[in-house]
């Protein structure tokens, strides 16, 4: 099932996580692999949600087919801690993705984890700079071809939590949040990194996310996941449990 409003995007659900995993998976290698020209860069969630979509890019058929060489792989997101920490979502795409493909170490740009947040913030807004090839966006020239995020159950996306100054940030292109309920810093994408996207999705499943999906189709302000735009389309990925329609 999918509809589509013009101001919170397109909605697609389906019947469970394996059916809305496999769809993804299948629309990310129609995009990569009819793309023609210069490099297919994603921006990957953390979390556990798109766990069973990284598994899913690293086995046949998709493992022989994704255009691995020409993919640049960033984080919209991460915890600041070392790359082999048990919660760190760079480390978590290495072991179910990246050291299952044969995709170049150099397309693999993960968020600092060694030194200040404040530092590792400043680094990754200079990679992402040289990957554009300017300090300004342009309009219609995207970032990112897909910037995949999740939703908290409090309306949070990426790690733009309630409340956080990061929220307000219109400048840069990376800052640190550090949010009170939840542990460790974080190092995140900020809006206008996110709205550079030529195609920002959401993929979020299960019932326990229901309320918080209803909240940002509904523009909620206290949800940071209502402000997310995009310099393409907006799109939701449900399984029937988190659809607030189903």
């Amino acid at each position: 099932m999918a509809g589509q409003d013009t101001r919170t995007g397109s909605v697609s659900v389906f019947a469970d996580r394996e059916e809305a995993t496999r769809h993804l998976a299948d629309w990310l290698l129609q995009l990569a692999t009819e793309k023609n020209e210069g490099p297919f860069a994603l921006a990957l969630s953390g979390g556990s949600t798109p766990q069973s979509l990284y598994s899913l890019m690293a086995t046949e058929p998709y493992a022989s087919r994704f255009p691995w060489a020409r993919m640049q792989f960033f984080l919209g997101d991460d915890r600041f801690l070392p790359h082999d920490h048990e919660d760190s979502n760079f480390g978590m795409m290495h072991r179910l993705l990246f050291s299952r493909v044969p995709v170049p170490a150099e397309n693999l740009h993960p968020m600092p984890g060694v030194g200040t947040a404040e530092d590792a913030a400043r680094s990754y807004e200079t990679r992402l700079k040289q990957f554009y090839g300017a300090d300004t966006f342009e309009a219609d020239r995207p970032l990112f071809d897909v910037n995949l995020l999740g939703l908290g159950s409090d309306g949070h996306t990426a790690s733009l939590f309630p409340g956080q100054p990061v929220l307000k940030e219109q400048t840069a292109w990376v800052a640190t949040c550090v949010p009170p309920a939840a542990p460790y810093t974080r190092i995140t994408l900020t809006y206008p990194a996110i709205h550079a996207s030529r195609h920002v999705v959401f993929l979020v499943e299960g019932a326990g996310k229901k309320e918080a999906v209803a909240k940002v189709r509904a523009q909620d302000p206290s949800c940071p996941a209502s402000a997310i735009t995009a310099m393409g389309d907006l799109r939701w990925v449900l399984d029937r449990a988190a659809s607030p329609d189903a």
